[in-house]
C-alpha cells in the first residue's frame, strides 16, 4: 500500500481537508513526533509522581486507620469477654461465700468458713479467696497484695467492686534449704482480679474478697496485640505496593490525556499560525504601501479571504472538540431517514469534486435510526470530503448506505487514493496527525470529530482497504444511541 497523503490516510490522509501550506504539515508531523519521543521528560512528570505519591499516602493512610479502628475493637471485645468471663467465675464464687455467712446461726464455726482459700480447677481454677472484718482480721490466707485494700474500702461503702492488681509470690529455684548448701528464691508479681463485696450481719461487716490470676489472659492478650501489630505493618506495607501498583496504572490514562493535550495545543498553534502570518503579511504590506489600489491587489485579497475561511473552519472544529471534550455538547436524538441526510450532505460537495475531477457515486436505500440529523450530516460530509480531497484526478468516490439485520445502518466511502498503511491506521482518527508525505490542506480535525460522532452514537468506525484500491471508512451505526 502507497503512502497516505489524504484525507483517507490518516487524518491527513482521513481529514475532512488538510490543513495549512506544505511547509506546515512536515513541521507539524515532526513537532508531534519530536514530542512523543521525548515523552519520558515529560513536564508533567513532576506533577505526575506528586499525585502518584498522594494516591500510595491515601492508600496507606485509609489502610491504616481502618486496621486500627478494626483492630482496636477486637482487641476491646476479646479483653471484655475474657474480664467477663473472669467476673463471672469471682462472682460465682464470692456468692458461695457470702450465702454461708449470712445463713443463722450467723458466727464462724471452729474449722472456719467454707469456699476460703486456694481453689485449683473446678468451677473457680486459679482463685483465692478471704473474708476481712470491719476490725480488720483476716480470714484466709494472707499474700503480699491481698487484701486489697482499696477494694475493701470501696465494699465497706456500699459498692460491689472489681479492680485489677498484682500480688508478689516467690519461688525456690534450687538448694535444700539445710547445711551449707544455699537457697535461691526468684520474687513474681502475678497478675490478678480482685472481686469486693460486703456483707452485713449482726455482728458487723464483713468484705469476702476473691482474686484470680490473669497472666493467661494477659499473655492472651499480649499475643493478640503482637498479631495486630504485625499484621497491620503487613498490611500497611501491601496497601503501599498494591498502591503503587494502582497509581501507576491509574495515572496512565492521566498521562496519556497530558500528553496528548500538549500535542494538540502545540499542532493547533501550528495551524494557526500559518493563516495569521498570510493576513499579517498582507496588512503589514498593505501599511507599508498605502498608494496602491485594492483593486490591484485583488490576489492578495484573495489570499486573506482563504485564510481567514481557513481560520474560521479551524476555530469552529476546535471549539467543537471543546465542549466535546468537556462534555457540554449534546446529541439531539429524533428518528429518522439517514439516506436523504446523506445526500444533503453529498450535495454540498459537488462543486469540490468538479473542481477537483473527482466522480461521486452514491448507492444508498433508506435506513431508520434515531441520532442526531445534523451530527450524522456532517459525518458523512467528513468522510465524503476526506476521500474527493485526498483521490486522484479523474478517480472515483463511492458511497454506501445499508441499513442493518438488527437496526441501524452501515455506511461506506470507498475512494481510489494511495490507501493507508497498516502500521498507520491506528492514528488515523488521531488531531493533527498527519502521515508522512501526506498532502496539506483542511482543518486536520475532520476524522476526530467524525470519530467522537460516531463514537456519541454507540457506533464504530474502522479504516481498511478498499476493494477496487485506495481506503474504505465503514461505519456502523446502532438503531439508537446509547443512553
Amino acid at each position: 500500500m502507497t503512502e497516505p497523503e489524504s484525507a483517507t490516510g490518516g487524518e491527513v490522509a482521513a481529514a475532512e481537508a488538510v490543513a495549512g501550506p506544505p511547509a506546515v504539515a512536515p513541521l507539524v508531523a515532526a513537532g508531534s513526533a519530536n514530542r512523543r519521543a521525548s515523552g519520558a521528560a515529560s513536564p508533567d512528570a513532576p506533577l505526575l509522581r506528586r499525585t502518584g505519591r498522594r494516591l500510595v499516602a491515601w492508600s496507606a493512610a485509609t489502610m491504616l486507620v481502618v486496621l486500627v479502628v478494626l483492630g482496636a475493637a477486637l482487641y476491646g471485645a476479646v479483653a471484655r469477654s475474657l474480664a467477663a468471663t473472669s467476673e463471672s467465675v469471682l462472682t460465682q464464687r464470692a456468692e458461695s461465700i457470702v450465702a454461708f455467712l449470712t445463713r443463722p446461726p450467723q458466727g464462724f464455726p471452729d474449722r472456719g468458713v467454707p469456699g476460703t482459700g486456694f481453689v485449683f480447677g473446678g468451677q473457680a481454677p486459679g482463685t483465692v479467696s478471704l473474708i476481712v472484718t470491719d476490725s480488720g482480721q483476716v480470714i484466709g490466707p494472707r499474700l503480699e497484695g491481698l487484701p486489697n485494700q482499696a477494694g475493701i474500702t470501696a465494699a465497706m461503702a456500699g459498692q460491689t467492686d472489681v479492680r485489677t492488681g498484682a500480688v508478689t509470690g516467690s519461688t525456690t529455684i534450687s538448694g535444700t534449704g539445710t547445711g551449707s548448701v544455699p537457697v535461691t528464691i526468684e520474687r513474681e508479681t502475678i497478675p490478678v482480679r480482685v472481686y469486693s463485696v460486703a456483707v452485713q450481719r449482726t455482728d458487723g461487716t464483713l468484705v469476702v474478697q476473691v482474686a484470680q490470676d490473669i497472666s493467661a489472659e494477659q499473655r492472651a492478650l499480649n499475643a493478640l496485640l503482637v498479631v495486630l501489630v504485625v499484621g497491620g505493618f503487613v498490611a500497611v506495607a501491601a496497601a503501599v505496593i498494591g498502591g503503587r501498583v494502582y497509581a501507576t496504572r491509574a495515572l496512565v490514562p492521566i498521562r496519556e490525556s497530558l500528553r496528548r493535550q500538549r500535542e494538540f495545543a502545540a499542532d493547533a498553534s501550528h495551524e494557526l499560525r500559518t493563516p495569521l502570518s498570510v493576513i499579517q503579511a498582507t496588512v503589514e504590506h498593505f501599511e507599508r504601501h498605502p498608494e496602491l489600489r485594492l483593486a490591484d491587489e485583488a490576489d492578495a485579497l484573495a489570499d486573506v479571504r482563504a485564510e481567514v475561511d481557513h481560520l474560521t473552519a479551524l476555530v469552529g472544529d476546535l471549539l467543537l472538540l471543546a465542549r466535546t471534550d468537556s462534555g457540554v455538547e449534546e446529541l439531539a436524538a429524533e428518528e429518522f431517514d439517514l439516506e436523504p441526510v446523506v445526500r444533503e450532505g453529498l450535495d454540498g460537495l459537488r462543486a469540490v469534486a468538479a473542481e477537483r475531477a473527482v466522480e461521486i457515486e452514491v448507492d444508498a436505500v433508506p435506513a431508520q435510526l434515531t441520532g442526531d440529523r445534523t451530527r450524522l450530516r456532517q459525518l458523512a460530509t467528513i468522510l465524503a470530503d476526506n476521500a474527493i480531497r485526498h483521490g486522484p484526478s479523474g478517480s472515483r468516490v463511492r458511497i454506501g448506505l445499508r441499513p442493518r439485520d438488527k437496526g441501524g445502518a452501515t455506511l461506506t466511502v470507498d475512494d481510489e487514493g494511495p490507501g493507508i498503511r497498516p502500521e498507520d491506521r491506528a492514528r488515523v482518527f488521531d488531531r493533527f496527525w498527519r502521515a508522512p508525505g501526506a498532502s496539506a490542506g483542511g482543518t486536520g480535525l475532520g476524522l476526530a470529530i467524525a470519530h467522537w460522532v460516531v463514537d456519541r452514537h454507540g457506533g464504530t468506525i474502522e479504516v481498511a482497504d478498499a476493494p477496487g484500491g485506495g481506503a474504505r471508512f465503514e461505519v456502523q451505526l446502532p438503531a439508537r444511541p446509547p443512553a
